[in-house]
């Protein structure tokens, strides 16, 4: 066996392992990011009713 193709192969399954790895963080730091955002806007949303339908909403008719 050539040691020196092994180390070789080796060397870039462990390049594409890193590569993945921090593609991975750099999703879920998106996704973090993302959902943060999502929570701030729902928060805004029920704090802040839409002024001009003040009755929007407030029921819901469920009956067949």
């Amino acid at each position: 066996m050539d040691i020196a193709k092994l180390s070789t192969v080796l060397s870039q399954a462990q390049v594409k392992q890193q590569a993945s790895l921090s593609v991975m963080r750099m999703m879920m730091d998106t996704g973090k990011v993302q959902a943060g955002d999502m929570l701030e806007m729902l928060d805004e949303s029920v704090s802040a009713p839409d002024a001009s339908h003040p009755n929007l909403g407030g029921k819901i008719d469920i009956q067949a």
